[in-house]
């Protein structure tokens, strides 16, 4: 039996699961979010918990099991207490601003680079070099940072670029003089 699928997913106060055949829809204080379930595997409510069950022990069966009980996980969290994911922007004259929705990022280039937050995903800025972007869907949230962060890569010689906070990037040595 799977170790991640067999453990059960504790439903907190204030959230509601309603499961119609394959589609689990779960609503909170922080949003609401709706996902199909991959797989034959099925979701079952026993009080303020849920259980995820598996009907045979095939292997794509088993690989979806722990997938299934994760991805449900994630949808119960992030609509009670929400995911963030932080970023780091390194760079003389590198910044970012908040205008209403759109981030307004300075990176060097000779225009400033907009990025409008698309719908459940908010952004913060509580330092010139450093934005907090915020979500229920965890995955939105970190694909939204992985657009960000790919707008400027950090660069291996001086590492200037948007990087995650705390992230290490290796530097490689310049050249020498002679």
């Amino acid at each position: 039996m799977s170790r991640v699928g067999k453990n059960p997913i504790s439903v907190p106060s204030g959230v509601d699961v309603a499961i119609e055949g394959r589609n689990v829809t779960v609503k909170g204080p922080k949003g609401t979010l709706t996902r199909d379930l991959p797989g034959t595997v099925t979701i079952r409510q026993d009080g303020d918990t849920l259980l995820v069950e598996r009907p045979d022990e095939e292997r794509q069966t088993r690989a979806m099991h722990g997938l299934v009980r994760s991805l449900v996980n994630n949808m119960v969290v992030g609509v009670s207490q929400e995911f963030t994911r932080d970023l780091e922007i390194i760079g003389t004259g590198f910044r970012a601003t908040l205008q209403g929705t759109t981030l307004d990022l300075s990176l060097g280039f000779s225009h400033p680079v907009r990025v409008e937050a698309p719908e459940g995903i908010t952004f913060e800025v509580p330092l010139p070099t450093r934005i907090t972007v915020r979500g229920a869907d965890k995955e939105r949230v970190g694909q939204v940072a992985a657009d960000i962060r790919a707008l400027r890569r950090p660069e291996p010689y001086k590492g200037k670029g948007v990087r995650y906070l705390g992230e290490q990037v290796t530097r490689k040595a310049g050249k020498t003089a002679k």
